[in-house]
């Protein structure tokens, strides 16, 4: 007879890595989202600026709020972003859904700015973004202890963006913008979606996306 949930048997969970235990919305994040990756230009600038407004916080904080700041800030539609005005910015001081830090916000405009100015010039986010990413693939973290806080891609990735006047872009929140969309893999091995996402990164780099 087969076995069924009735009879005793037990589904084994996915191994994940240790970061996302504990929460049902940080799994759901590294299930579905996390190190998956992205190329879609508003989805890099959203998570560029959300990453900006997670400085000196946790994540789940950020990702708790981020509803609320796709309905405030125009769906991180950037030709949208650039054009809000300076009582825009004092209405978003009032919005309790979001993160309200002046400087945060009108880095968000700024770098809105910012990428439209590359739109215009023919350049992309993307194409910025994995220009920086590792062709071979690294060995795979064993723990928290073993993931980096910044590597010379992402210092050298914050760089460029800085020159063209990007804000709240340091080469820790780069890095872990290029861990979340996937430019690094840094899925802990035995992962249960390390694999896909290799897989997804390496479709990209074959793309020649970031081919500058």
């Amino acid at each position: 007879m087969a076995r069924g949930w009735y009879d005793g048997a037990v589904a084994k969970a996915p191994q994940r890595c240790t970061w996302c235990q504990g929460s049902d919305v940080y799994v759901a994040y590294h299930d579905n989202e996390w190190g998956r990756a992205v190329t879609d230009e508003t989805r890099l600038f959203e998570k560029i600026c959300l990453e900006g407004f997670q400085s000196g916080l946790s994540w789940i904080t950020v990702l708790r709020k981020r509803e609320s700041f796709r309905e405030a800030f125009a769906g991180f539609d950037p030709a949208k972003v650039a054009r809000f005005s300076d009582a825009k910015v004092d209405k978003l001081l009032k919005n309790a859904g979001i993160i309200r830090h002046r400087g945060k916000i009108e880095s968000t405009i700024n770098n809105a700015q910012r990428l439209n100015v590359m739109h215009k010039a023919g350049e992309s986010l993307a194409a910025v973004v994995w220009s920086f990413a590792d062709k071979a693939t690294p060995p795979a973290p064993d723990s928290l202890g073993s993931l980096l806080a910044s590597t010379a891609a992402s210092t050298s990735l914050s760089k460029t963006l800085k020159k063209k006047g990007w804000s709240f872009v340091g080469p820790t929140t780069m890095y872990a913008f290029m861990q979340s969309m996937g430019v690094v893999n840094d899925h802990f091995a035995g992962c249960h979606v390390r694999a896909a996402c290799d897989r997804e990164r390496r479709a990209i780099l074959c793309s020649g996306v970031g081919d500058l």
